[in-house]
């Protein structure tokens, strides 16, 4: 498939404006993204460029900043393969857990071993928010316990939980990549408890959860935390990450609002993962 580079030149080049970026740039199909010295580098199929809503983003984009682009056609490769190798490298928490594709050569001995094929899909555990939820899923008693996991990317959150014996397990994205990534990748890991659905929210029904995992953003958050509780058995436990610290007020007051209790926060560089329960 044939890619398009687009080179962002960001002022200031913040890691905040990059991740809001990139966040909002993979909402018009761009696939993936590097971070670099003067501000990130997006990647997009040819056939799903369009600069008007390139435009119509940067015009509406809610921080103040001074963005401006150009655009490189890449010769005809398999960037998967070129981005996997030159930019996905394994994720290790500890001696618990270590994320890894198959061409990794991995040292040492971990109590959890996850391959993923990311196929340029965010969630390989490189980004903080993905670690924060990892780590929480590491602390939490999840044996028998059923549960759900919202904006699943590759699904590696759920495979996490499968091997630490969380059952049954739904997985839901939005988006049909990660949909079709996140088959795949519990499949190499032999992994049979997952249910995957491509969609949101609404695809929420009658069964209940003990978990709730939700690593999305906090629009999306706001907007859905009360189909979350509705779906969240008594005594169970909803786990949000995707925002800032400075977002933790407005998140609490919308769980609260659900009647749902604050239990405590993890932070990684300002972004944060909050743990509420239902009693």
């Amino acid at each position: 498939m044939q890619y398009i580079q687009v080179q962002f030149s960001c002022e200031p080049n913040t890691e905040v404006l990059t991740d809001v970026l990139s966040a909002q740039l993979g909402e018009i199909g761009f696939e993936s993204f590097v971070r670099t010295e003067t501000g990130l580098d997006a990647y997009i199929p040819l056939s799903g460029l369009s600069l008007g809503k390139v435009d119509l983003l940067l015009s509406e984009f809610p921080l103040e900043a001074e963005i401006t682009y150009s655009c490189l056609e890449m010769e005809d490769k398999n960037w998967n393969e070129e981005w996997e190798k030159n930019y996905f490298q394994p994720v290790v928490i500890d001696d618990m857990l270590c994320i890894h594709s198959s061409f990794h050569k991995i040292g040492g001995e971990f109590k959890y071993s996850i391959l993923i094929d990311p196929k340029m899909s965010f969630g390989t555990g490189h980004h903080q928010t993905t670690e924060l939820m990892m780590r929480e899923l590491l602390e939490m008693e999840l044996q028998g316990k059923s549960l759900l996991d919202m904006g699943c990317g590759t699904a590696v959150l759920a495979i996490l939980a499968s091997m630490r014996g969380a059952s049954p397990i739904t997985a839901i994205d939005i988006d049909e990549w990660a949909y079709h990534n996140a088959m795949e990748n519990t499949r190499l890991n032999g992994i049979d408890n997952i249910r995957l659905f491509q969609g949101g929210a609404e695809l929420l029904g009658d069964e209940t959860y003990d978990v709730i995992l939700a690593n999305i953003n906090r629009n999306i958050l706001l907007q859905d935390i009360a189909a979350y509780r509705q779906v969240l058995n008594r005594n169970g436990m909803l786990v949000m990450s995707g925002f800032y610290k400075e977002d933790i007020p407005a998140i609490r007051a919308a769980a609260e609002g659900q009647g749902l209790t604050y239990g405590h926060f993890s932070e990684i560089d300002q972004w944060v993962a909050v743990a509420f329960c239902y009693q």
